[in-house]
């Protein structure tokens, strides 16, 4: 039992293989990931904390990440009960975890995969071609060579010069038109690299079709990290108008993507709900019911976000005296380079949790925070940052750590990334059962 067998405990021991879970907390698996298998009454902050409390004894007091899988299936749940006529595409490129992907394939998602080697790990996992949409409008063709060779038929474009590419090395691919988009008001713009303009749309559509390559549906990505969500609506209206522009130019447009951009953090400055009311009020005046479209989307974020918690080790500390008063530097064991890559990017401030206790309500002062490396830009958020003031060996904690994390991290100066442990409530164990191949 937990009580007496810690989340740690169980963590520290091992498996005697990757492919064998701990005796008692599941059965064995084909991921290269050991998952703790949580009982009712334990959670993954559970391990958080005893991982701190363990690590605070030692010399090593590494940076590390607790991953709960089971969010996957709420998030995964939330998703279906906001925006019911959508299927999910999940974005591998936002964290391709062996384990997190093999939740999201026995839920039924289907793969939004950029490149030849998302492309294998998801079809090496057993993901039918048909569960996946190759969502990069400019692809090397070696990587479309590769595709076509493993049955994967859906895949992106913008331009003349790919429509090209597509007709020559998988000429039976089933193309998607990728609109360009207003998305001045995302966390994340795409649209200065991709998106044909609406303007462009039936010349590339007229292309395809005098090159004998199928264009089968419209996509569009309105940013990552959308904060308003008139930009859907917009980008649903026009992409209504190309559907028209490829069935005047003879393609069987039935196919609509609306991409990502859908925050992951509770506390965004645009709820999801909100956000998928107004998804659901222009699909319904533009692509309703009955029309015969189906429509998938490609969410990360909103999957990922919540799947990870990182705990931080303050590794050096510096007090500058400035005219204004006292500034607190704190120097952490990671960093930009290897965890924060976007989050930096972010126009909103992450505060920390804080793991210590104080007598009485501490002053806050004006704080930086630094990666270890030995680049100045290795910083995890703004200058200004009010905190209690800490000390060598003090930990900090960092939630909403799941998306573009690892898959963003480097080695940059010898550090790594933090270790990941995985967790899974026992009763979702399931969802990590390996699916058959497909012959």
């Amino acid at each position: 039992m937990l009580a007496k067998r810690t989340c740690l405990q169980i963590l520290s021991e091992g498996p005697e293989s990757i492919n064998e879970a701990p005796k008692g907390f599941g059965s064995p698996r084909e991921l290269q990931e050991q998952v703790i298998h949580l009982q009712p009454g334990t959670s993954a902050w559970n391990l958080v904390q005893e991982k701190i409390q363990a690590l605070s004894d030692s010399v090593e007091r590494n940076a590390f990440m607790v991953a709960d899988l089971g969010v996957l299936a709420e998030q995964h749940q939330a998703f279906l009960k906001a925006l019911p006529r959508v299927t999910p595409f999940f974005a591998v490129k936002c964290n391709n975890s062996p384990s997190v992907l093999q939740v999201l394939v026995n839920l039924g998602t289907g793969f939004d995969c950029s490149s030849l080697v998302e492309l294998e790990q998801v079809l090496r996992m057993g993901v039918a071609p048909s569960r996946i949409i190759y969502a990069n409008t400019c692809k090397q063709i070696s990587h479309i060579q590769y595709a076509a060779s493993h049955g994967v038929q859906l895949m992106t474009f913008d331009c003349e010069e790919e429509i090209a590419k597509v007709a020559k090395f998988h000429p039976t691919a089933r193309l998607v038109l990728r609109l360009w988009t207003q998305d001045s008001e995302c966390l994340f713009p795409l649209s200065a690299k991709f998106g044909a303009p609406l303007a462009q749309c039936r010349h590339l559509l007229t292309v395809a079709k005098d090159l004998g390559v199928t264009v089968v549906g419209i996509c569009f990505h309105v940013g990552s990290g959308c904060q308003t969500p008139q930009s859907f609506h917009q980008a649903i209206a026009d992409a209504r108008h190309a559907f028209d522009l490829g069935l005047q130019t003879g393609h069987p447009v039935s196919l609509l993507d609306i991409g990502g951009g859908f925050p992951g953090k509770k506390d965004f400055v645009l709820p999801f709900e909100e956000m998928a009311v107004v998804i659901n009020r222009a699909l319904d005046q533009y692509f309703p019911e009955g029309s015969g479209v189906e429509i998938i989307a490609e969410p990360g974020r909103f999957y990922g976000t919540k799947v990870c918690t990182a705990a931080i080790n303050i590794i050096g500390k510096k007090d500058v005296m400035e005219q204004g008063g006292r500034r607190l530097m704190y120097y952490l064991n990671d960093g930009f380079y290897t965890s924060f890559g976007a989050i930096r990017r972010e126009k909103e401030t992450r505060i920390p949790h804080v793991v210590k206790k104080f007598d009485g309500k501490p002053l806050l002062y004006p704080s930086t925070l630094w990666g270890p490396t030995c680049d100045a830009f290795d910083r995890l958020g703004p200058t200004d940052i009010l905190l209690p003031e800490l000390h060598v060996g003090d930990w900090l904690v960092f939630e909403d750590m799941g998306a573009y994390t690892h898959t963003l991290s480097s080695n940059f100066n010898g550090f790594a990334r933090p270790q990941m442990s995985f967790t899974i409530p026992s009763e979702l164990q399931y969802l990590l059962n390996p699916v058959p191949l497909i012959p």
